[in-house]
């Protein structure tokens, strides 16, 4: 078999566990979220982005199975954006890209650059201007929509960090409508797929995907010689605290994501409404 057929055949085992071995813990939950959130509609143009780690790949790969095996018929773009990676970095991603079959189209931007010497919350800063490129790239190319990697445990560690860390309550949204780029939706369609599914197809299939290629994450990881994981967030921290209760409560993990679901006004302090702060005083004395 030469090497081209071989590829082939590697990019349809990759295939074959999404559909097949993970329907239960990947394919279902991704489907499901798709029709819960009406996330697609008829004659979307996606900008399916790819930072090149092992979600996005994961989500470029359902995206394509669900337009090849779905009924509904929408277009795609499978956009990766070069924000200064290291030519190691980006061969790695269009060498993965090649495997599992993805069309990528990539192009580059100077962000790496801009945020390389930002002291404080330089993660905060790269992620607003790479969503803002990859808005504006989707929009040239005449995309209504993106898609990105988050999944399930993204949303719930997100409810966590604003508790503990922001003082509020809030929550990954599955959608939602760009406030900068007026006709411009964002969707996140692994929303209910668990990132121990995740892990576990990618150890499945063999495949070394990009981690945070960034040079704030590698010079942390210098300054502290972690080679597997690098502790460099509030994020991790809250990882490693929703692990660690799991392990007493099984079903903490979805309790967290159903607590955002079962907000109880009647029973709240304040909340905030189209930007207005509201409190529970306001009403009060009318229920008597």
């Amino acid at each position: 078999m030469n090497h081209k057929n071989d590829i082939a055949q590697r990019t349809k085992d990759i295939e074959r566990t999404i559909i097949k071995q993970y329907r239960k813990t990947i394919w279902r939950p991704f489907v499901s979220a798709l029709n819960e959130y009406d996330m697609i509609r008829p004659g979307d143009r996606i900008a399916v982005c790819i930072s090149g780690g092992k979600d996005s790949f994961l989500l470029a790969k359902c995206m394509q199975e669900i337009l090849r095996h779905g009924k509904m018929k929408f277009d795609m773009e499978f956009l990766v954006m070069d924000p200064g990676y290291h030519p190691d970095n980006r061969r790695l991603i269009e060498d993965n890209a090649r495997l599992m079959g993805i069309p990528v189209r990539i192009f580059q931007s100077d962000i790496f650059d801009v945020v390389a010497d930002i002291e404080e919350s330089p993660c905060y800063l790269c992620a607003r201007m790479r969503r803002g490129w990859l808005y504006a790239k989707a929009r040239e190319l005449g995309c209504n929509k993106i898609a990105l990697g988050h999944h399930f445990d993204d949303a719930i560690e997100t409810i966590l960090m604003s508790m503990l860390y922001g003082a509020q309550v809030n929550t990954m949204m599955p959608k939602l409508h760009s406030t900068n780029f007026p006709g411009m939706e964002l969707i996140r369609p692994l929303y209910l797929v668990r990132e121990s599914a995740i892990v576990d197809w990618k150890e499945e299939n063999h495949i070394r995907f990009l981690r945070c290629a960034c040079r704030f994450t590698e010079r942390i990881a210098r300054e502290r010689a972690l080679e597997e994981e690098v502790h460099s967030s509030k994020r991790q921290e809250i990882k490693e605290l929703i692990r660690s209760l799991e392990q007493v409560n099984p079903g903490v993990a979805k309790n967290i994501f159903r607590s955002v679901e079962n907000v109880n006004l009647d029973a709240c302090i304040g909340y905030v409404k189209g930007g207005e702060r509201h409190h529970f005083l306001e009403t009060y004395q009318n229920e008597i």
